[in-house]
């Protein structure tokens, strides 16, 4: 059984400010670029059964950077559609919903085919994946390139727990982690690697 290498794309603008960032592409920072390169040595001189990623532009531009070859693009590695609080911060949604929580509370609709997601919906995804990826596990090592909760979400799943407790896994960007197994059962080998 292989491992399963979940890699962060690099900085954007919306990331270093903290805004919630879905379907806006946002192209990588100058220093996102740089993050996205300096990964090269944690994932190059490996053989990938399967090399996927979200088909948006921070992250497809990340693989490339980081040189993982043969990266497929595949919709369901997209980050979580966050509906109405798309480009906002949680320090400004916390000024007129002081408890609100992704993680419990979901979000808002946003403009039309941006309805938003729950953690529920974005745990099917991560399920549709995992399935899509058991045969080249079986192989050996794969690797995702995607976004922080999408792969937040995907870990919890991975682990067997609700897609809510995505929310026990933080991850920065430009990262590398790995789900491997022990004793037949998946576990966390490392998490939030960086050179």
């Amino acid at each position: 059984m292989g491992d399963l290498l979940l890699v962060r794309h690099g900085e954007t603008e919306w990331s270093r400010s903290g805004q919630h960032t879905s379907w806006t592409d946002l192209p990588l920072t100058g220093q996102g670029e740089e993050q996205a390169k300096s990964l090269a040595p944690l994932l190059t001189g490996r053989t990938y059964a399967r090399a996927l990623s979200s088909p948006l532009s921070r992250a497809l531009r990340t693989a490339e950077l980081a040189g993982i070859p043969g990266v497929e693009p595949d919709p369901d590695l997209h980050e979580w559609d966050y509906g109405g609080y798309e480009g906002i911060t949680t320090v400004e949604i916390h000024r007129t919903r002081p408890d609100w929580d992704l993680w419990t509370d979901g979000v808002p609709p946003g403009p039309e085919g941006h309805p938003g997601e729950s953690p529920d919906r974005i745990g099917a995804r991560a399920d549709r994946v995992l399935a899509r990826v058991a045969p080249a596990l079986a192989e050996g090592d794969v690797v995702l390139v995607a976004h922080a909760h999408f792969l937040r979400v995907l870990t919890a799943r991975r682990l067997g727990l609700p897609p809510a407790d995505g929310r026990l896994f933080q991850l920065a960007t430009a990262t590398v982690s790995r789900l491997s197994t022990e004793h037949g059962r998946p576990v966390i080998a490392e998490w939030n690697l960086r050179p």
